[in-house]
C-alpha cells in the first residue's frame, strides 16, 4: 500500500502548478521541502517511504530539466516492419519494446534498443488495426482487427491466450482495464464490449449508440468507461452494470476521439465539426468549446497533468488549449503541409509531437507554438507517433511500411 501511495503522490506532484514549470528557467525546486509539503497533506506518506518520495521527485526533476533543454532527436533505427502499410504503433511502459499492427494481418513485437523482431503475432484474418499493452505490467498485448475479433497475446512467448468473439463488424479500438482483469473493445457495429481476460468470455455489451463506436477509455478506477461514436456523442458507462449513465451531446458531426484527463475530472472530445470540447463527466455539461480549427479535428491529447489539451486537424495545424483555468487558446502550431492525424505530449509536457500526411513528424514548444525540430525520412504519410516513458525516445510509423526510432 505504501509503495502504491508513493506512485500516486508522484503523479500528484507533477500537478504542482508553477513550481516545476520554473525548472527550465533557472529555479530548482528543493525536493525534500516539496516532499515534506506533500507528506503533511497525505497520511499515506510515512517516514518509511519518505526517502522514496524524495528520490522519485529528484528523478522527475531531472527529467523535466532534460526535456526543457529541448533534446534534438536523430534517427536511431528503422524497423522495416511489415509487408503492407502499418496501422498503429505503441510503446510498452518502459519504452524498451514496441508493437506494430499492419494491413498484412499481423502484429509484431520489437526490441527498441536492437531493432530486432521478438515475436510475430499471426492469427487474425484481416487488418490488425488496434493495439494495446497492459501497462504497467506489459506481459500481455491486445489486438483488434477488421476480422471482427480481438486477441490477447503473451509478450514472453508469443502465445495467443484468448480470442474475443461477439462483434459483427470491425474492431477499431481496444483497451485494458486498470486492473488488467477486463478488456474493452469498440466496433463499427455501434457497440462496445467487455471481456474477461481469464475466461475470454464476454461480460457486457454496451448498447445505445446509433452509429460506429471508434474510441474507448476506462477511468482510473475501472468502474466507468467512455465511448466516442459517429453518432456525434460520447457515452459514459458503468462497467459493473453495463448501463449508460450519461450522454455528452453537443457536437454537430462525428466524434474522432475522446479521452479522460489525468484525474478523470474532465472528458475531452474531438470532432469532424472542427471543434473540440471539454466536459464535466459528473454533471454531463460542456465546460468549453475549442473553436480554432478550420477543418476536422482528427486527434486530441492531454498532457500528463491534464491541464492542457492539444488538437490536431485536417487544416494542417495543431493547437494547444488551457483546460485548467481560462479554457483559452495557448499556442498554434503551423508548418505541416498535410493533415495532422496524431499528436502527443512528452512525459513532462514540455514538447508536443505531431504526425502528418506530409511524411514528417514535428516537435513543438507548446507554450510558444515554435517548431523545434522536423523529423524527416519517411516516404509516405506518418500516421502515428509516441514518446517512451522517459521522453528520450520517439517512435514514428508510416504508410511506407516502416517505423523509425529517434533518440
Amino acid at each position: 500500500m505504501e509503495i502504491e501511495a508513493v506512485s500516486l503522490l508522484i503523479a500528484r506532484a507533477t500537478q504542482v502548478p508553477r513550481r516545476t514549470k520554473q525548472l527550465t528557467k533557472g529555479l530548482i525546486t528543493d525536493t525534500t521541502l516539496l516532499a515534506r509539503e506533500i507528506a503533511e497533506k497525505e497520511p499515506l506518506i510515512t517516514e518509511r517511504v519518505f526517502s522514496q518520495l524524495v528520490g522519485s521527485l529528484d528523478r522527475l526533476q531531472a527529467r523535466l530539466i532534460a526535456d526543457g533543454n529541448v533534446q534534438q532527436y536523430s534517427k536511431f533505427k528503422t524497423l522495416r516492419a511489415h509487408l503492407l502499410p502499418l496501422t498503429n504503433v505503441a510503446f510498452d511502459k518502459q519504452g524498451k519494446k514496441c508493437i506494430t499492427g499492419s494491413y498484412d494481418r499481423s502484429c509484431k513485437l520489437w526490441d527498441v534498443n536492437t531493432g530486432s523482431e521478438l515475436h510475430s503475432y499471426e492469427g487474425h484474418t484481416n487488418v490488425v488495426y488496434a493495439l494495446a499493452f497492459n501497462n504497467p505490467f506489459c506481459d500481455k498485448i491486445l489486438t483488434g482487427s477488421f476480422d471482427k475479433t480481438a486477441r490477447l497475446w503473451s509478450t514472453e512467448n508469443g502465445e495467443c491466450y484468448q480470442t474475443f468473439w461477439g462483434h459483427t463488424a470491425e474492431v477499431v479500438s481496444v483497451r485494458f482495464s486498470p486492473q488488467s482483469d477486463l478488456v474493452a473493445t469498440a466496433s463499427m457495429d455501434s457497440t462496445a464490449r467487455l471481456f474477461s481476460i481469464v475466461t475470454g468470455q464476454e461480460t457486457s455489451v454496451l448498447q445505445g449508440h446509433t452509429a460506429e463506436v471508434i474510441a474507448i477509455q476506462f477511468n482510473n478506477d475501472g468502474n466507468q468507461i467512455i465511448t466516442g461514436s459517429f453518432d456525434h456523442t460520447v457515452g459514459i458507462w458503468d462497467t459493473r452494470t453495463a448501463k449508460r449513465i450519461g450522454i455528452l451531446t453537443g457536437h454537430q458531426e462525428e466524434i474522432s476521439n475522446c479521452l479522460y484527463n489525468f484525474s478523470c475530472s474532465l472528458v475531452a472530445s474531438g470532432s469532424m465539426d472542427t471543434t473540440a470540447k471539454a466536459w464535466d463527466p459528473r454533471t454531463l455539461s460542456c465546460i468549453a468549446t475549442f473553436a480554432g480549427h478550420t477543418d476536422e479535428v482528427l486527434d486530441i491529447a492531454f498532457d500528463l497533468r491534464g491541464r492542457r489539451l492539444a488538437t490536431g486537424s485536417s487544416d494542417c495545424s495543431a493547437q494547444v488549449w488551457d483546460v485548467y483555468t481560462s479554457f483559452s487558446a495557448l499556442a498554434t502550431m503551423e508548418g505541416h503541409v498535410g493533415e495532422v492525424s496524431k499528436l502527443c505530449f512528452s512525459p513532462s509536457g514540455m514538447q508536443l509531437l505531431t504526425a502528418s500526411s506530409d511524411s514528417t513528424a514535428r516537435l513543438w514548444d507548446p507554450e510558444t507554438g515554435n517548431c523545434v525540430q522536423i523529423l524527416k525520412g519517411h516516404k509516405d504519410d506518418v500516421f502515428s507517433c509516441a514518446f517512451n516513458y522517459r521522453g528520450d525516445t520517439i517512435i514514428t510509423a508510416s504508410k511506407d511500411n516502416t517505423c523509425r526510432i529517434w533518440r
